[in-house]
């Protein structure tokens, strides 16, 4: 019976996570030359991929949009667990690292994986639907949670500089996770409607759910994952800080960098969705994981700042405002219509090309 359980389960999903726990024990309190830092960083993204995977079964388990929610929820741990290692970590530029990452998320998410996923469901289907009830209310949410975290912070008096008071942050964190939470509720229970393909379609189509045996497993792996992945992080921070300075880099390409490698397996994900022309499942997982980033990391970095009394810069440069302002004006004007071609794709990928080329070359 046990066998026969574990035999759904593929055997990397089981092995990676294993391993990694014990390269995690092994360079715990050391500090890994250029070799062991390529092996525990290989060995950490391995395990976002897995622990992606196990909240990919658990999501399929459950169900739309319970399914995002899980997918969302396990990437905003992943990038939290992330910021906050490299935050404790100090150095030059972490006042701004959760600034520059949750930034990133929201260029590469409303961007890069969107315009991505356009493209791809456009080129297969010529012109692709989706629910305008489910995706402008998670733009709007978006909207004012950018402005509230990132723009806000640059323009208040009470401290100089981009920067919150305490009080100012502590209450930015709490509006911050409370309007999530209103959207999730939304999302899940009041609206849950909204939020379904639709075209009818849905990822009980393609295959049968797993059994709830199955998906406990990849429960108890994907918490071993997170295990693996926090520690891991708090190990090679001090690594990753290095070698952007040392390619002579500025130091927001960080940022961008973690926000890349957490989306990664997300946003194939969303395409895999969108090729099979479910676009509001491909929506449900880039402005999920664009509204978690903001709602549970904001809160989770604000309480570490005022915890450990580390310095934490907000508010944007007037560059970043404004590709901010086009991006969100533009995800309006393509997700109010209910219906995209090749043309919205396009231009959201122009969008993310400007946005890297200039985080590079500013």
């Amino acid at each position: 019976m046990t066998r026969r359980l574990f035999a759904s389960v593929p055997v990397w999903s089981i092995a990676v996570p294993v391993l990694a726990c014990i390269m995690l024990a092994a360079i715990w309190g050391l500090a890994p030359g250029w070799f062991l830092s390529a092996i525990a960083g290989s060995t950490l993204i391995a395990s976002v991929l897995v622990a992606v995977h196990h909240a990919e079964v658990i999501a399929h388990r459950l169900g739309e949009p319970f399914g995002t929610l899980v997918l969302a929820l396990a990437v905003t741990v992943i990038e939290v667990s992330l910021i906050v290692s490299m935050m404790r970590a100090g150095g030059e530029g972490s006042s701004a690292l959760a600034r520059d990452t949750v930034y990133a998320t929201v260029m590469i998410v409303c961007n890069g994986v969107i315009g991505l996923c356009l493209l791809m469901g456009s080129i297969r289907h010529r012109t692709i639907g989706f629910r305008v009830e489910g995706t402008t209310p998670a733009l709007a949410v978006l909207a004012t949670l950018t402005t509230l975290t990132l723009v806000l912070p640059t323009y208040t008096s009470s401290t100089a500089g981009p920067t919150f008071s305490a009080p100012q942050l502590v209450f930015a964190g709490v509006v911050s996770f409370v309007l999530w939470g209103v959207f999730v509720f939304v999302q899940t229970v009041r609206h849950r409607d909204y939020f379904l393909p639709a075209n009818g379609h849905s990822e009980d189509a393609h295959a049968a759910p797993p059994s709830g045996a199955t998906a406990l497993i990849s429960l108890v792996l994907l918490l071993v994952s997170l295990v693996a992945v926090v520690g891991l992080a708090k190990v090679l921070a001090p690594s990753i800080e290095a070698a952007v300075v040392g390619a002579g880099m500025p130091h927001a390409v960080v940022g961008i960098a973690i926000a890349l490698m957490v989306l990664l397996p997300e946003t194939m994900s969303a395409v895999r969705a969108a090729r099979s022309d479910r676009m509001q499942t491909s929506f449900n997982l880039a402005l999920g994981s664009a509204l978690a980033t903001i709602g549970l990391t904001i809160p989770a970095v604000a309480a570490t700042s005022i915890l450990l009394g580390l310095p934490l810069d907000l508010g944007l440069p007037p560059k970043e405002v404004a590709l901010l302002a086009l991006t969100l004006l533009l995800t309006s004007t393509t997700l109010s219509g209910g219906r995209a071609t090749i043309l919205q794709g396009a231009v959201h990928l122009v969008v993310f090309a400007v946005f890297v080329f200039l985080a590079m070359v500013p």
